[in-house]
């Protein structure tokens, strides 16, 4: 059954090939004096969108100020250095030329220019709401987050390793230049990292036990699908526009609300236990999204496998026979595949990281003090639950049936580990009876002098 939604999509876009020529026209169509322009750098530099912009505002009779140097997983630093200079100056609207960091970054410094008696990281820490925000637009050179027509912004917090979202109507764009061609500097990663936050965006809405309504379901459905056929593209023809422009479009699509009409509610929880990934270990966003969402899915799929089973069949082209846990497995093992064909990572080894125990549960703690409470749509997830998704995203296998972890058994074990020689992590191989070798009984656990890590598992070298 659909549930009743609101649909708000008020950013106007300009998409094709030279549209940044009209920023100045537009700022000042929309009320714009005096722009600070907020950007990346070498992206923005290298094509020369920076340059263009400063010399349409000027044409336009439109004062102009830079603020370069954002990162991906934005500071709050640079935000509170842009709030400076704007009130140095009286900016009264802020342009974005970047993705999504870059847009997050204006959209903090807009909240806090509207409001400089106060601290802005108190909206991101969710203790106030934002009441106004300076107009915001952006010139898009980096097809990903969907922050050009979302009402998200997300900013990370250095000191803290804090990585919060603040959503808020009051800072979509007023209006997002869209030029494909922009894109063709970035590096096949950034890309395709890209790629995957754009689907992830989606799948987020899609994996729910909630309502659905079918159209809904089918615009889900088509806007990944056309991802995963143009990123394949984008990995061997760069330079491909057709599929530059396919793939900047659905990244506006994907998080401006529309694939989330009529569903009760959205996961957004491999999103969740990104950020704080994110904010420990500053990975490029999609590309941990990717390394994360294997575990997620394996870990949820039997409490939401009907919307398993209809994305393999209809997104991933399972068409083999089986059970519905086996159909839901293949779908899972099939977005795997995809992930590696575009050079993306289906684990933390494969994405570079190696996070201990320690960190893993700091990781969990900080998820679940920024959700409130146990969170998820396709399965509610409370704080070992996440714990075993990260311990499972940290093993080195990525094993095609490595099913849902066994919770109970877990937590049990996470006590009796304690007491022997072994990480934690090594729980998740040895519960799957399927991995080969791997049909230890628990029960007879204490008897075992030595784990397998100990003796029969070499260390991994970098390209294992």
């Amino acid at each position: 059954m659909a549930s009743n939604f609101e649909f708000y999509s008020p950013t106007r876009v300009i998409f094709g090939k030279g549209t940044e020529q009209r920023v100045g026209a537009l700022v000042r169509e929309y009320g714009g004096t005096r722009v600070l322009i907020v950007y990346g750098g070498k992206s923005a530099v290298r094509s020369g969108v920076l340059d263009r912009a400063e010399k349409s505002l000027a044409e336009a009779g439109i004062s102009s100020w830079t603020l370069g140097g954002v990162v991906p997983n934005p500071h709050l630093d640079k935000v509170y250095e842009g709030i400076r200079i704007g009130k140095e100056n009286s900016i009264d609207f802020l342009l974005a030329v970047g993705g999504g960091s870059v847009i997050d970054t204006a959209k903090a410094i807009a909240y806090g220019l509207a409001e400089p008696e106060k601290d802005v990281w108190e909206l991101y820490e969710h203790t106030r709401t934002a009441s106004k925000c300076l107009p915001v637009a952006s010139i898009l050179t980096i097809a990903a987050a969907g922050s050009e027509t979302s009402n998200s912004s997300v900013i990370t917090r250095v000191d803290t390793h804090q990585k919060r979202a603040y959503n808020d109507d009051i800072s979509r764009p007023k209006f997002a230049i869209m030029d494909p061609e922009l894109t063709k500097t970035l590096p096949d990663y950034q890309t395709e990292s890209g790629c995957a936050d754009i689907m992830m965006h989606t799948m987020e809405r899609y994996f729910t036990n909630g309502g659905n309504m079918e159209l809904t379901d089918a615009l889900a459905e088509g806007l990944l699908r056309t991802v995963m056929k143009n990123a394949v593209i984008l990995h061997t023809d760069p330079a491909n526009y057709e599929a530059r422009a396919e793939v900047m479009w659905a990244g506006s699509l994907s998080h401006n609300g529309l694939t989330g009409c009529g569903i009760a509610s959205g996961d957004f929880m491999s999103h969740k236990l990104e950020h704080e990934m994110g904010g420990m270990f500053d990975v490029t966003h999609g590309a941990g999204l990717a390394a994360l969402w294997p575990s997620w899915a394996r870990y949820v799929y039997k409490d939401c496998l009907p919307r398993f089973v209809r994305f393999a069949r209809n997104v991933m082209g399972v068409t083999t026979d089986g059970t519905d846990e086996e159909i839901a497995l293949k779908g899972i093992e099939a977005m795997v595949d995809f992930y590696h064909s575009i050079g993306m990572p289906a684990s933390f080894h494969e994405l570079g990281i190696d996070p201990t125990d320690a960190q893993i549960d700091e990781m969990a703690r900080r998820c679940l003090e920024a959700s409130g409470s146990a969170l998820g749509s396709a399965k509610k997830l409370d704080l070992d639950d996440m714990i075993a998704i990260y311990h499972a995203a940290n093993q080195r296998i990525v094993h095609a049936n490595h099913d849902q972890i066994n919770l109970m058994l877990f937590r049990k074990c996470r006590q009796l580990i304690k007491f022997h020689r072994t990480d934690r992590h090594t729980l998740c191989i040895l519960c799957d009876s399927r991995i080969a070798r791997c049909t230890i009984n628990f029960i007879y656990l204490r008897t075992l002098s030595h784990f397998p890590c100990d003796r029969m598992l070499t260390s991994a070298a970098a390209n294992d």
